[in-house]
């Protein structure tokens, strides 16, 4: 059965957009668990490309140097004169991926805000139960996707996702909820707590203290 991520990443946007209209402004400004980025950071980042034609997005690698996180930054950097106000209205302009966070029938966008939404629930203390089609579809995404940088924390390991019944890899286990592994994959600090196996250290140390 194929998959319609572009809708996947839609409702993904929907659901972060809700959360985003509860923030206190002292939420807006807290940490995330993108290192550096406050939450209105990384809102910035989710849609800072939606409104880039081709040659906006050509300039845009151009200034950051064609380094990933360079190139981010340019992003955030670009609307940091918005208000949170002006940013929850960007956002509710462009629930539907499109440009390159459409790129893969909508895998990037889906992989993006999925790690970003948890980003900010994990550093507010907000859980919620992420729906398994979207962790389904953006699991096998995330392992090879070069900006995700997986490959190099998760080389020699077998992930197994024990909540929505997916595995890939080879080598010793890493176990645990697809959010977790997701995360944890991103390089996030911290999520592996929330896994086990004989592989867990190993990635740990990968992604760091």
């Amino acid at each position: 059965m194929s998959v319609d991520a572009l809708r996947l990443a839609t409702d993904e946007r929907a659901d972060l957009v809700d959360l985003l209209a509860t923030l206190t402004p002292a939420q807006w400004e807290a940490p995330s668990l993108c290192a550096g980025w406050r939450v209105r950071d990384v809102v910035a980042h989710v849609f800072s490309y939606e409104d880039l034609g081709v040659g906006g997005l050509v300039g845009r690698f151009v200034r950051g140097g064609l380094l990933p996180d360079r190139v981010n930054a340019v992003g955030v950097a670009a609307l940091a004169g918005h208000g949170t106000d002006d940013l929850l209205a960007l956002a509710r302009a462009h629930l539907r991926p499109r440009g390159l966070t459409a790129g893969f029938g909508g895998r990037i966008g889906l992989t993006d805000a999925l790690v970003h939404h948890q980003d900010i629930r994990r550093a507010l203390d907000v859980p919620r139960t992420v729906p398994a089609d979207r962790l389904r579809c953006a699991l096998p995404f995330a392992r090879t996707a070069p900006p995700v940088g997986a490959a190099r924390r998760i080389r020699g390991l077998t992930l197994v996702a024990t909540d929505v019944g997916w595995t890939a890899g080879r080598g010793p286990a890493v176990e645990g909820p697809a959010e977790a592994l997701l995360m944890a994959m991103a390089g996030r600090r911290g999520v592996t707590a929330d896994l086990s196996g004989p592989g867990r250290a190993t990635l740990a140390g990968r992604i760091g203290a």
